[in-house]
């Protein structure tokens, strides 16, 4: 069964989906850092999810340890926030059937990106390893 990410959809739409997301570091301390996530389906499963794009070895290591994450996006006074399970998605954690690159450019458009130029969107990825991460919500909270 999912849950409603519709209130997210909009708060993302309203400020590019600029976004604070949290994991738990090994001595249960939160790791922080600000973001662009949005909702996409996810490429397997078809459910939404919240999703973003990191290379952060910090962020990479603690989610593969413990995936739990809270996402939080505002957009004036409203916000909107995602708890739940993540996902990678990349070059060193492949998903069978997952075209990496695809997944990338949808998470890149579900924050509100556009790009001119794919082929080199698509090169930077690779080249700096960036992957994907997904959220599966188990909560959604806020004031929408």
């Amino acid at each position: 069964m999912s849950v409603d990410l519709d209130s997210v959809r909009r708060i993302v739409a309203a400020d590019s989906g600029l976004c604070t997301v949290a994991v738990v570091r090994s001595d249960g301390r939160p790791h922080t850092s600000l973001v662009n996530a949005g909702v996409l389906d996810h490429p397997v499963s078809g459910e939404p999810v919240a999703a973003y794009v990191t290379y952060g070895p910090v962020k990479l290591r603690a989610l593969r340890a413990r995936p739990a994450t809270s996402l939080h996006w505002r957009a004036g006074w409203k916000w909107a926030a995602v708890e739940g399970a993540s996902e990678i998605v990349g070059p060193d954690d492949p998903v069978e059937c997952v075209d990496v690159p695809r997944l990338l450019r949808d998470v890149f458009t579900a924050c509100g990106g556009t790009h001119g130029d794919w082929a080199e969107y698509d090169r930077v990825m690779a080249e700096q390893r960036r992957a994907a991460v997904l959220v599966t919500p188990v909560r959604v909270l806020g004031n929408f």
